[in-house]
């Protein structure tokens, strides 16, 4: 969380407009590894991020700013991601060339209209 509080901190002077700011977290270990995060790992490191919005930005700004996972997303794991409460989506790489990548994107649109 450190490194991701010092990426915040460094970010933040040069928001002028949080409605058009999106976040988008990978673990360093996940990049280019195949490995993905736990449901719960993610959603542990998006709601610390969350906080940190809600204190140094405001309440309102942290429960509207949209926050991604990134991280070897694949539709075998999407539809346990996207239940966190605090994982409003993702940052897909490498599946987004397959054509499973449509599953991902039906995970997210039925786990958001539940």
């Amino acid at each position: 969380m450190t490194v991701c509080e010092r990426q915040l901190e460094a970010m933040r002077p040069h928001v002028d407009n949080w409605d058009n700011f999106v976040i988008a977290y990978e673990p360093v270990w996940a990049i280019g590894t195949g490995k993905t995060a736990s449901p719960e790992q993610a959603q542990e490191v998006h709601e610390q991020v969350r906080a940190w919005i809600e204190k140094k930005v405001g309440k309102d700004v942290a429960a509207k700013t949209r926050i991604m996972y990134g991280g070897s997303v694949t539709d075998k794991n999407a539809n346990e991601l996207i239940t966190k409460k605090d994982v409003d989506g993702f940052l897909v790489g490498g599946a987004s060339l397959k054509e499973s990548f449509v599953d991902i994107v039906k995970a997210c649109s039925e786990a958001k209209r539940a």
